[in-house]
């Protein structure tokens, strides 16, 4: 099957935008579709882990259209048409390839952190100590607030059901990874059009934001996630009492980020049946209308 992706600009056009290369437009993501498609087909919105769209995120949009869907991930960082210099997609890579060397706990701890960045020249770590400054900003104790980047969520499902050639009129589901997980189950919370949400390891919205979600709502997780999974029985019981509906799967042995192919933390066996489970999912919610 032949697949076409490409960069996309969307959204309410900026007057006046000093934006270069036809970015009058505020956001951008990576748009794939079947390019023998022959017509609208139902929509994913894949919603990006903490760094961005990355060359993984982009794959995993290929995959889904492979599947055959519109596929789209808005890109959460882009502002008035690209990214701040602060976290263009060079920065973040230099970020990613430390995590590669050192571990993704190592950020989360200031001293083994200063330590690991003790070992890079100046340059270079000070590009990687305000790259994760920016990139974990939102961080609280409650996890990430993921509410500033609610809109665009929200204008990316709009921009694909009303505006999009490609998937104009049809159904939209949302599948989220990591910070993205969380999103797609917000976005659940807010558009009320949505036909369904797919959670990959993503923390749960507020109690309170529950009652407004109108479609179904699928949660995989990995067993050795402690902190997000520390939220699902709530979640579960909230969603029950609510009359809304939510299956989850916990994988065994399985980490945080289990599906993410380029990272330590991926599981082949979790990631397998997790993509079976969001395929007959989307089939189940997403049939064209």
């Amino acid at each position: 099957m032949s697949i076409l992706g490409e960069w996309i600009h969307f959204g309410t056009p900026v007057k006046n935008n000093p934006a270069k290369n036809n970015r009058d437009r505020p956001y951008a993501g990576y748009l794939a579709r079947p390019e023998r498609a022959g017509g609208a087909l139902p929509a994913v919105l894949v919603f990006q882990e903490i760094w961005g769209v990355d060359a993984h995120i982009e794959d995993v949009t290929r995959r889904f259209a492979a599947a055959g869907y519109v596929a789209f991930a808005p890109d959460l960082y882009v502002e008035q048409g690209e990214r701040p210099p602060v976290i263009a997609a060079d920065r973040v890579a230099e970020v990613q390839e430390f995590v590669g060397e050192y571990g993704f706990p190592v950020l989360m701890n200031p001293a083994a952190f200063a330590e690991a960045l003790g070992k890079k020249s100046e340059s270079l770590r000070n590009r990687i100590q305000e790259t994760v400054k920016t990139l974990f900003a939102g961080l609280s104790s409650g996890g990430l607030r993921l509410e500033k980047y609610l809109p665009i969520c929200i204008e990316a499902s709009r921009f694909l059901r009303n505006e999009c050639t490609f998937s104009k009129g049809q159904k939209i589901a949302a599948v989220g990874y990591c910070m993205g997980g969380g999103l797609s189950a917000l976005l659940a919370c807010s558009d009320p059009e949505l036909a369904g949400a797919v959670i990959y390891y993503g923390s749960a919205p507020d109690e309170e934001k529950l009652a407004s979600i109108q479609c179904p709502i699928l949660g995989l997780y990995g067993e050795l996630d402690e902190r997000v999974n520390a939220g699902i029985s709530k979640f579960s019981d909230s969603m029950k009492k609510l009359g809304k509906k939510f299956d989850h799967v916990i994988y065994p042995g399985a980490q945080h980020a289990f599906f993410n192919d380029s990272r330590p933390a991926y599981n082949a066996k979790a990631s397998r049946d997790s993509f079976v489970r969001t395929l007959e999912f989307l089939k189940g919610n997403l049939e064209a209308l």
